[in-house]
């Protein structure tokens, strides 16, 4: 489908991007090698509940790598899906007495808007499950020929036993957690609890689709593995792609089961990097769909709060920390982004060329927004009260293109 519009990156000269470090899902600071192209798949939405602000902190979080890599002078493919199919839009749009094709493409709309007002790029390719049964399909041909395929009654399942040695929990952690996050353990038949099901025969009135596996539609692992492998495995790369990135409560099951069904498929790697950004909670409680407390981006826009102060409010945590969003949090951040434009509208400023070229280091030191932004409030506050040169404007196109600030 069409992405959202792309915002303009002004390009940097005469600075210097070194690699980026990131901490990836093992606690580990990992430098992040070039490539050609740098190649990124970032888990979307299900959209039944966009665009919250644990979605909004997840994407400008992984906006920033692709900023980074582009002024870089880095090329890259980024593809990101939308499961437009799954039970928990099923479930809500049996709620609200609403056909689950209209609720998927109002949320998906919301999304679009969201995300152009707060001006994250474009994904290469933004594509959904729905569009992408025939890929699905293939992929678990695949995974049935190289012999990673079973079948209970009328519902195919992948064999991940071959593959657990590598697990970062216990069995009895990971079966509990696979059980929370819509795996199935207990069912009788499997060869092993941790099993997941790669395509789901048809039930009652929902929605299916004809394959040679049945009347159906696929399990949740399996949509994101084809459609990245589809996209993006253009060279036999091993791994296939540079950085593999989501929330951080997809680490396990979801982003383990995929390296693992890319493994049995492929016989290769999928990601170099699984990299994730944390939650965010809401007045200090954890923000969840089950206890009515997320904040939505829409929302917050339609009571004119402006997109830049949800950015920056977003920017001032860092991206692998849980954090908390509040109304004193949108005011300090309203107070600060009035006084960083008090500082831009000035003629004269403070002392600029350093202070990109520290913010840049801040970024490739595992996104250190937080740095950044201190850095501009002291900027700004010396810049009122100490100008010396004639270079706002330098200020302004570098935290646009490199933090996504239209300030």
């Amino acid at each position: 489908m069409n992405p959202w519009p792309k915002p303009h990156i002004a390009p940097l000269s005469g600075l210097s991007f070194p690699n980026l470090k990131l901490m990836n899902s093992k606690k580990v600071m990992t430098t992040i090698e070039p490539a050609t192209p740098f190649k990124i798949y970032v888990c979307g939405i299900t959209p039944y509940d966009a665009t919250h602000l644990g979605h909004a902190a997840t994407y400008v979080a992984f906006d920033l790598i692709n900023r980074y890599q582009h002024l870089a002078g880095n090329r890259l493919d980024f593809v990101e899906n939308i499961t437009d199919i799954d039970d928990p839009l099923l479930v809500r749009a049996k709620r609200d007495s609403i056909d689950w094709k209209v609720l998927a493409e109002n949320q998906i709309d919301l999304f679009l808007t969201d995300m152009t007002a707060l001006r994250v790029i474009p994904p290469s390719n933004l594509v959904t499950v729905t569009s992408s049964m025939k890929i699905i399909e293939d992929f678990i041909t695949l995974l049935d020929q190289r012999g990673f395929l079973y079948q209970i009654e009328n519902d195919h399942y992948f064999s991940v036993e071959r593959f657990l040695e590598d697990m970062p929990l216990s069995s009895d952690e990971a079966i509990k957690i696979f059980s929370e996050r819509g795996g199935d353990p207990e069912r009788a038949g499997k060869r092993h609890p941790l099993d997941p099901v790669v395509w789901m025969a048809h039930q009652g009135d929902d929605p299916s689709w004809e394959s040679k596996f049945g009347l159906g539609r696929p399990g949740w692992h399996v949509e994101c593995t084809a459609i990245a492998v589809h996209y993006l495995d253009s060279a036999n790369a091993d791994p296939i792609i540079q950085i593999q990135g989501g929330g951080s409560d997809l680490i396990f099951p979801h982003h383990y089961m995929s390296e693992q069904i890319v493994r049995a498929a492929y016989g290769r790697g999928f990601a170099n990097n699984y990299v994730h950004s944390a939650m965010i909670h809401l007045d200090g409680e954890k923000m969840s769909k089950s206890k009515g407390n997320l904040v939505f981006v829409s929302k917050l826009l339609s009571q004119g709060i402006d997109p830049m102060v949800i950015r920056w409010a977003l920017l001032s945590g860092h991206y692998q920390q849980d954090r908390s969003w509040s109304d004193e949090l949108l005011q300090k951040s309203t107070s600060e982004v009035s006084l960083l434009r008090s500082a831009l509208a000035q003629s004269e400023v403070a002392e600029t060329k350093e202070l990109i070229q520290s913010i840049i280091s801040d970024l490739a030191n595992n996104l250190d927004t937080p740095a950044s932004l201190n850095r501009l409030i002291a900027w700004a506050k010396s810049s009122q009260s100490s100008p010396k040169v004639n270079e706002s404007g330098l200020v302004s196109r570098g935290i646009d293109s490199l933090l996504g600030l239209a300030l």
